[in-house]
């Protein structure tokens, strides 16, 4: 998950854990609580076995005031779902999709659910490789 303020970017991996793809969005009501009720469902839905979240460290690697929250995320995933969560540093996944769909001529303009589903890509990418190391 790309863990945003205003939405949620999913991602799920295929069968084998090799490759991510994007799997949508989730749009964050401002002043509500977390969407994990929203979360669990979607991942019930694919037969997910894990969660990875972005943990947003700011350019010098230290945590960010939106880290403490992600972390509850996690946790409240883990003690809902009974499935182990893992944090992957988030930073410059927006900026990488971003530069990529301008190399291809493209905009994120309108385009932002689909921009965050992609980071989220990206983060689960990274997860499954390190993990096969």
């Amino acid at each position: 998950m790309d863990y945003g303020d205003k939405r949620i970017g999913l991602a799920v991996s295929d069968p084998t854990g090799m490759i991510a793809s994007p799997l949508g969005f989730i749009i964050r009501r401002a002043g509500k609580r977390p969407p994990i009720a929203e979360i669990i469902r979607r991942s019930e839905a694919v037969g997910a076995g894990a969660f990875v979240l972005g943990l947003p460290l700011d350019d010098n690697g230290d945590e960010t005031a939106r880290c403490l929250e992600v972390r509850q995320v996690g946790k409240e995933l883990e003690h809902r779902t009974g499935l182990t969560t893992t944090l992957v540093d988030e930073r410059y996944s927006t900026a990488t999709v971003l530069r990529a769909v301008k190399e291809m001529g493209g905009s994120a303009r309108g385009r932002k659910g689909d921009i965050d589903a992609l980071a989220a890509t990206i983060l689960l990418q990274q997860a499954l490789d390190a993990a096969r190391r």
